[in-house]
């Protein structure tokens, strides 16, 4: 890796992880694309910490609203109709499902799609391209169905474990953590905005708990020297995509529809799969 190709990654993760276009896609398809070699644990930890930065900070405040509505919710005993307790709790059983699948699966399907150490072959790039597409058409028929009526503070227990159980299909590379929970909340009736704002703070248990699982492998395994100015880079870059996105993406929602997204994910389908027939 170089500095170049740090910075990139580093943008192309903060963007895409909050954008319902799938991090873990393009994470793949770019260095398979410049036949760039693996960025290692390493970065993939600082890439972790890097969008973790980043939806912590931009929803700061709400995060020490909703800490200390959990906490005197327990100590009182009670949420009742406290929307900020609600919320704590239904952000807490919302990541259970998501948790448990990555526990129970993550290694099996990456195994299915990427071989240790060996590239990618291109039937797994099909499969990823026909997933990319298959997400796009899910949120295609979500807007179309969906009401646009229910703000946040309407949101109920089993909204929280739906749009739960879909952020754990984003194990499959291509599938979008955001895109599965945005599409998920849409078909339940949310406003755009909200659906948005649900999934980003629902991403942050998971994406600390991916990051804590890595680094501990990272411990293990140790860090070179060289590869501090990487980690700092890729970081830093992920951590500022990601914060712009999600600014960009909470406003754009207020007035457009996700049908921009929805032709990426066709498009991009497309060039991918083509582009893996040509190369065999």
């Amino acid at each position: 890796m170089n500095l170049l190709q740090a910075i990139v990654l580093g943008i192309v993760q903060g963007a895409t992880e909050f954008i319902p276009i799938s991090s873990s896609a393009h994470l793949i398809i770019i260095p398979w694309l410049f036949d760039w070699d693996d960025p290692g644990l390493a970065f993939d930890v600082a890439l972790h910490l890097g969008t973790l930065v980043a939806v912590l900070s931009f929803f700061a405040r709400e995060w020490v609203n909703l800490f200390r509505a959990g906490v005197a919710s327990i100590v009182e005993r009670k949420i009742g109709d406290d929307v900020e307790r609600r919320l704590a709790w239904y952000l807490i059983i919302g990541t259970i499902p998501g948790a448990l699948a990555g526990a129970l699966f993550e290694s099996k399907i990456e195994e299915l799609f990427h071989a240790p150490n060996a590239p990618h072959t291109s039937g797994a790039m099909i499969a990823m391209g026909i997933i990319i597409a298959l997400l796009g058409a899910a949120l295609f028929v979500a807007e179309r169905i969906a009401r646009h009526t229910r703000a946040l503070s309407h949101l109920a227990l089993k909204d929280a474990i739906l749009i739960g159980c879909a952020q754990a299909l984003a194990l499959f590379p291509g599938v979008s953590r955001s895109g599965a929970t945005i599409t998920a909340g849409l078909a339940l009736g949310l406003e755009r905005a909200a659906a948005a704002r649900f999934s980003f703070l629902l991403s942050a248990p998971i994406i600390a708990g991916a990051g804590a699982k890595s680094a501990y492998d990272l411990a293990r395994a140790g860090m070179s020297s060289s590869e501090v100015l990487f980690f700092a880079v890729g970081m830093l870059s992920a951590a500022i995509s990601g914060y712009l996105c999600i600014k960009f993406l909470l406003r754009f929602l207020q007035r457009h529809s996700t049908d921009v997204f929805v032709v990426y994910r066709w498009l991009l389908a497309v060039f991918v799969i083509v582009v893996a027939v040509m190369r065999g």
